[in-house]
């Protein structure tokens, strides 16, 4: 974002943002609600999920192996030293998609001293199955909570990591709609993946000196990501552009 980016303009790029955000997520919160069964763990995990189909069974016999495998890396590991074996078929009723904006912390150099301002991406957020969001699984990393709650907030984790690699429809559907589907991790989770949807139109973190100027003036130090309106602009449609490449390999004066 420009240096010449100041207070007032922020104000005006804030409201579009928010704007922005509000219908891109009931956007995106409609399309997961139809695509939900897809999320489901069943559906490459078969009989592995209490209840689930027990055809697939070579897919599902991989699908496991590979979820041991996380899960006997992870698990041991800090920040979890959870030292709890899996016992399958996994007690896992179906369950709704949860969304949550996507929060960082940037440091901001204020004289000799450094504020820590909590970010905010309010296109960008991580999803989860109903009831597993990271602030509760940050709570159970408390020492004195440990078994089966834990093991259950991993392994939602390590199925919906299965789930996005192995539902190979559902990467390009969500693109077809403008959002990405990706895994990443986080330091204070360790090696657990954790699935992230953003839109295609992206968002950025002005100056440093725009970020501490709202803060200070709100009183909160606290700031949210503003929009990239040239990604507006930039947005295609894939089925159009398949389309016209067809075209144009078909016949060279296709326009």
């Amino acid at each position: 974002m420009a240096e010449r980016e100041n207070i007032q303009s922020l104000l005006v790029r804030r409201k579009l943002t928010r704007a922005i955000a509000d219908f891109l997520r009931a956007e995106l919160t409609q399309h997961l609600t139809t695509l939900t069964p897809l999320f489901q763990p069943q559906t490459v995990l078969g009989d592995r999920i209490q209840g689930g189909p027990s055809d697939s069974i070579k897919r599902s016999e991989l699908v496991m192996k590979e979820v041991q495998a996380a899960y006997d890396a992870i698990a041991p590991a800090k920040p979890f030293s959870l030292r709890r074996e899996l016992t399958p078929p996994f007690e896992f009723p179906k369950a709704s998609l949860e969304l949550t904006p996507v929060e960082y912390t940037h440091a901001v150099q204020t004289g000799s001293s450094t504020k820590n301002i909590a970010v905010r991406c309010p296109l960008t957020w991580t999803l989860c199955y109903g009831g597993y969001a990271l602030t509760r699984l940050q709570e159970l990393l408390d020492p004195r909570v440990r078994g089966e709650q834990l093991q259950r907030f991993i392994l939602s984790y390590l199925f919906m990591h299965q789930v996005v690699i192995n539902q190979k429809g559902l990467q390009p559907i969500l693109g077809a709609l403008h959002f990405s589907i990706t895994t990443i991790k986080l330091a204070q989770f360790g090696d657990l993946p954790i699935t992230r949807i953003a839109s295609r139109v992206t968002t950025a973190r002005p100056t440093d000196a725009v970020v501490l100027e709202s803060a200070e003036l709100t009183g909160v130090d606290a700031f949210e990501e503003i929009v990239n309106v040239d990604d507006i602009g930039r947005l295609q449609d894939s089925l159009k552009e398949r389309l016209l490449e067809i075209g144009r390999q078909q016949t060279p004066e296709f326009a």
